[in-house]
């Protein structure tokens, strides 16, 4: 689902959002890393924002997780405007594998989804 751009001051932020703010819930940091597009139309490059506009994408992840290629298409317009995120077939695609099951917690700290709402609580 579309969501604004966020602050790059947000970049390391894992916390609790208050309820009737934007984003509200507990919030980690998932993953941190790089992306390469790789988008091309009649074999020239096609700049990231254009090929957003367009509906298709395709890059290269090279996160602490997600790493390799993947596509990212858009179904759907206006209010029911949806993306689909597709792993591509390569080297770093595992058959099977669920990786936000594998791997739930933050990158930056370790912690669970659960131990920084419990920890926002205590703090509280």
């Amino acid at each position: 689902v579309p969501t604004e751009d966020h602050p790059l001051d947000y970049i390391d932020f894992e916390g609790r959002i208050p309820e009737g703010e934007y984003g509200a819930g507990t919030v980690i940091v998932w993953d941190i890393g790089t992306y390469e597009n790789t988008t091309r139309a009649d074999g020239k490059e096609v700049r990231i924002a254009e090929a957003l506009e367009r509906g298709h994408a395709t890059f290269i992840l090279s996160g602490e997780k997600l790493r390799g290629g993947y596509a990212l298409t858009r179904t759907g317009r206006g209010k029911d405007e949806r993306w689909i995120l597709v792993k591509m077939k390569d080297d770093f695609a595992k058959a099977g594998e669920d990786v936000l099951e594998g791997k739930p917690n933050s990158t930056l700290t370790g912690r669970s989804l659960a131990e920084v709402e419990e920890e926002e609580g205590r703090a509280a």
